[in-house]
């Protein structure tokens, strides 16, 4: 087996067809078919099944395409590493952040780095599952990763500051001429919420919760720009990191009593080369809020995790 056949494979599995993948690799339509079958006599296993929609990946071909595409990713980094000079990096470099986290941040840093390093291709994308980042860190598929501490924090993770949380109320809202909103006083209040498998959701579940108040969800949204834009147009209130709020809409968010907020970590693969190296830098760089951790608080995410200043 070749890392080409992987690559064939996996064009074939996000184009559903043969001629689309060899569109795409342009490469001769014959060659992948080639190296599909010789892939397929070669494990013993049927990879694709032929649909009326086109080829899909059959039980065992997906599980094969997943590690497939963690081989291939690593042997882009390896490459990316083995050619990366003093003054130059190049390769591919996949960023995965927890939604609502580092909103501000990370677009600042990454500019910086894509500057710096023009031949540096970035890839970034949101997640709203902790669990599913946690499994995509395990799996080696992102070079660094955004998140909120945890209870399940792996010991080495880089501590870059706090995440403040704000309540976003609606034009008019009574609780608007106050700087700052005890969260008692949203008793009653009808509330944005998120996914269910959001961590966000979680951190406003369990924040209110604590605090004897009861989240009667008005709306649930994938996003936090939405859930911020919805507040302001008086469907409810919500609960967001302060670096989501978008552009125009700060007037609308209050600090909250007690205070609300998560430790903010960088997850970085094993081994990690030097463009995620230089990113985790950059983001260190960035305007965070002050760490409101004491002993006893950080103990509570995880017994295991020690920031790194």
């Amino acid at each position: 087996m070749s890392l080409r056949q992987y690559e064939y494979a996996l064009a074939v599995a996000e184009e559903g067809s043969v001629t689309a993948a060899a569109e795409l690799l342009h490469v001769a339509q014959p060659s992948v078919s080639q190296q599909i079958r010789g892939l397929e006599r070669e494990l013993g296993v049927q990879l694709f099944a032929r649909t009326p929609t086109g080829l899909v990946p059959t039980v065992v071909g997906r599980a094969f395409l997943r590690e497939a595409e963690v081989a291939v990713s690593a042997s882009r980094r390896a490459r990316a590493t083995a050619r990366a000079g003093a003054d130059e990096l190049v390769g591919e470099l996949v960023v995965a952040a927890q939604m609502g986290f580092g909103t501000r941040q990370l677009p600042g840093a990454l500019g910086t780095l894509r500057r710096r390093f023009p031949r540096l291709e970035v890839t970034v994308f949101e997640e709203p599952s902790s669990a599913e980042l946690e499994r995509l860190c395990r799996r080696g598929a992102v070079n660094l990763a955004l998140m909120a501490a945890c209870e399940r924090s792996p010991s080495d993770a880089h501590h870059l500051g706090d995440e403040n949380f704000v309540v976003v109320l609606g034009a008019g809202h009574r609780l608007l001429a106050a700087d700052r909103v005890e969260l008692r006083e949203l008793e009653g209040e009808p509330w944005v919420r998120f996914d269910r498998d959001s961590a966000l959701d979680g951190v406003l579940l369990n924040v209110l919760r604590d605090n004897g108040l009861t989240p009667t969800p008005v709306a649930r949204v994938s996003q936090t720009a939405t859930a911020v834009r919805w507040a302001a147009h008086g469907l409810g209130v919500t609960l967001v990191p302060a670096s989501a709020v978008p552009h125009g809409y700060e007037h609308l968010a209050r600090p909250v009593l007690p205070v609300v907020s998560q430790p903010v970590i960088a997850v970085l693969r094993h081994g990690a080369g030097p463009a995620e190296t230089a990113l985790l830098e950059l983001l260190r760089k960035e305007t965070w809020s002050e760490s409101t951790w004491s002993e006893a608080a950080s103990a509570s995410f995880s017994p295991s995790f020690s920031p790194v200043p």
